[in-house]
């Protein structure tokens, strides 16, 4: 009778240590949200001269991406991947701005047998391209730009004095080619259970 109960009795201790160890994960992985939510979103140059940002990594549940970011659970399943299947998201905003002087030259035309004359610009670099048309009335710009955003996770390890051990971050960086583009914003998702 009395190895029944120890029985049951460590049963019982080896669940609550389960759940124990359950809660201090979760309770963890809120710190780390809430140092996440409540760090700022560094944007740099690097040595090469590119625009550079670095975020930390939100750890959310699939449930909670449901419930807080519905309409990204929504373009993930409009891509045809369920949303179990995803391990996370990544969101990235640039803005690129070109301030640029290009000569203008003068094009004759035939327009129902009617001479006129229109100017038309175009420059371009490496990255962009603007091409336009200035009618009498009207301008018509055409403008294109080219970017690669390369993304880079990494953790970032505790540190006492000058040891290194455990995982203290994951940290998104991303870095942009274009010299004209500034990262304005990014976000890094880790989905979880």
């Amino acid at each position: 009778m009395k190895t029944k109960i120890l029985i049951v009795a460590l049963a019982l201790l080896a669940v609550a240590c389960l759940c124990l160890e359950k809660q201090v994960a979760e309770n963890r992985r809120l710190k780390e949200n809430r140092r996440a939510l409540m760090s700022e979103i560094r944007t740099t140059r690097n040595r090469l001269g590119e625009s550079a940002a670095e975020c930390e990594q939100l750890r959310l549940s699939h449930r909670e991406l449901r419930r807080l970011r519905h309409l990204d659970a929504q373009r993930i399943r409009r891509l045809g991947i369920s949303l179990r299947r995803a391990q996370s998201l990544a969101q990235s905003a640039t803005r690129t701005q070109v301030a640029t002087a290009t000569p203008l030259r003068d094009t004759v035309i035939l327009r129902d047998t009617i001479r006129d004359t229109l100017r038309f610009f175009r420059w371009r670099d490496q990255w962009v391209r603007i091409d336009g048309r200035i009618d009498r009335d009207s301008v018509f710009c055409a403008v294109e730009s080219i970017d690669t955003l390369r993304q880079i996770v990494h953790r970032v390890p505790r540190r006492f004095l000058f040891f290194r051990w455990g995982t203290k971050a994951i940290r998104q960086q991303i870095t942009s080619s274009n010299p004209h583009t500034r990262i304005v914003y990014t976000e890094y998702l880790k989905l979880g259970k």
